[in-house]
């Protein structure tokens, strides 16, 4: 069953990485996306566009109800993101609802009392899609944002 759950997961990564590289991202899938190396802090995926950089972590559901991300996975992304100085997502796909990927920002991810993270079927309607990411890098960064 988890094998299954894990190639599943694997094949939504790919068709998200072909679904960006079709709309003129650049993608990178981590090597070890969904293993067990724990004590590097990479992403799921880093897409760029126009000198911007996007780090995802990737969830998927078969069903409309909340997801649960655990702290250190938020952590993970965030800690990337501002080593690469690009933006954090989690990219979410509730499969079969034809909701499409949303892509929430981390820093509005909703806190448990646990200290972990959820993102709830709501939240995520309301979060941006591949357009709005495609709207949002259409214009290259200036150069004196790179020069510190």
């Amino acid at each position: 069953m988890a094998n299954t759950r894990r190639r599943k997961g694997f094949g939504r990564e790919r068709m998200l990485a072909r679904k960006l590289w079709e709309k003129g991202f650049a993608v990178l899938r981590a090597p070890a996306s969904g293993a067990k190396a724990r004590r590097l802090k990479y992403p799921d995926m880093v897409v760029l566009r126009n000198g911007h950089i996007i780090v995802l972590e990737i969830k998927t559901s078969e069903k409309q109800a909340p997801i649960y991300i655990p702290r250190q996975q938020v952590e993970k992304i965030r800690e990337f993101a501002r080593r690469a100085g690009g933006k954090a997502y989690i990219a979410v796909d509730y499969i079969g609802t034809g909701m499409g990927w949303r892509f929430i920002p981390i820093e509005e991810l909703a806190e448990t009392k646990r200290g972990n993270y959820r993102i709830d079927p709501d939240k995520a309607k309301n979060s941006p899609r591949i357009q709005d990411l495609i709207r949002a890098t259409d214009k290259a960064r200036p150069l004196d944002r790179w020069i510190q």
